[in-house]
């Protein structure tokens, strides 16, 4: 792909949302914060990922249908929506991310409103013992290769439309995505 064609395709990048995330006002303020249009459909795994239109016209997934990203963006709105994740949605979570690997797929996890300190020191409101919780989630980073990113929620849609656009900014330039 040649450079104006690799910046037409970022051009006519589309955030995918999950179906599941919750349409609050808070969503809404995050999605507009991505600077792109958005779309809401199914994802197999996480809560976010990117669409785009190919030099050829033709779009890299197929929103009309369950979508199996190659990279996306798994979002909490806190530590303790994490701890439930981690307990009693356990299986679930591990499903999601089983999915995932299984597809070559990366996963990035945006915990909003946490940081290591507060996991580590068990400053969270649930139960769910500091030390489990931070073996679980260590178990995770190693299992799935998962990178994991704390920031304040009035910052994740900047950050997850950030790495949304350079994970297909960095497909691009490297011919991941070429149509040949």
């Amino acid at each position: 792909m040649q450079p104006h064609e690799i910046d037409n395709v970022l051009e006519s990048m589309v955030v995918l949302v999950d179906n599941r995330e919750q349409p609050t006002e808070r969503a809404k303020k995050r999605y507009e914060s991505f600077g792109f249009p958005y779309k809401r459909c199914t994802l197999s795994y996480g809560d976010y990922t990117y669409n785009a239109q190919l030099p050829s016209g033709k779009w890299l997934l197929d929103d009309t249908k369950t979508v199996k990203p190659l990279f996306a963006m798994e979002r909490k709105m806190n530590l303790d929506e994490l701890a439930q994740c981690f307990t009693r949605n356990r299986d679930r979570f591990e499903r999601e991310f089983v999915r995932a690997k299984e597809n070559g797929a990366r996963i990035f996890l945006v915990v909003e409103n946490g940081t290591w300190e507060n996991l580590i020191n068990g400053k969270y409101r649930c139960k769910f013992n500091k030390n489990a919780f931070l073996a679980s989630l260590a178990a995770w980073i190693i299992r799935y290769d998962l990178q994991i990113i704390f920031c304040k929620s009035e910052l994740s849609g900047i950050i997850i439309k950030e790495f949304l656009y350079r994970d297909l900014k960095d497909r691009l330039e490297k011919g991941l995505l070429d149509e040949s």
